[in-house]
């Protein structure tokens, strides 16, 4: 059992358990607002994480260890549309550095396998940074306008 390498992929579950809680508080406050398309992309992105961190718990059982239940911290509510996207920001921006260090640390490590999974995850962690950079955009450039084309 490498401990570092569970400790790193058990760091990674625990930040997209956050990502799932917030993308999906997300989605239940925007759908109730009659911000379905918002909402919609949210579920669509934690739908994504939930299987990451799916791939990642079985990982980790595979090389022995205990896959956390915990996720980084609570997940934040009552935000606006453009306080969202900017919390999203953070956490994708914060998954992609930390996919491509563990990445790094596994081959070092000589897990290949666990490397190519940070790495597959790397793929979606940076088109869903792509997406909420984008909507934030237009939420910057356009607001109001942009905010009203949201709307179910």
């Amino acid at each position: 059992m490498n401990k570092k390498v569970i400790g790193l992929l058990n760091d990674a579950r625990s930040a997209e358990l956050l990502a799932i809680s917030q993308y999906m508080v997300q989605h239940y406050e925007m759908d109730d607002a009659g911000f379905g398309k918002v909402g919609d992309k949210v579920k669509e992105i934690s739908i994504q994480e939930m299987k990451h961190a799916e791939e990642l718990a079985e990982r980790i059982l595979f090389l022995g260890g205990s896959p956390t239940t915990r996720p980084q911290t609570e997940a934040k509510k009552k935000l606006s549309i453009a306080e969202l996207l900017k919390v999203n920001i953070g956490l994708e921006e914060d998954a992609v550095k930390m996919y491509n260090e563990s990445a790094k640390i596994c081959a070092a490590e000589g897990d290949h396998v666990s490397k190519d999974l940070f790495e597959k995850f790397l793929v979606d962690e940076e088109s869903h940074l792509d997406d909420f950079q984008k909507m934030l955009e237009h939420v910057e450039q356009l607001g109001d306008v942009y905010i009203a084309t949201l709307t179910d």
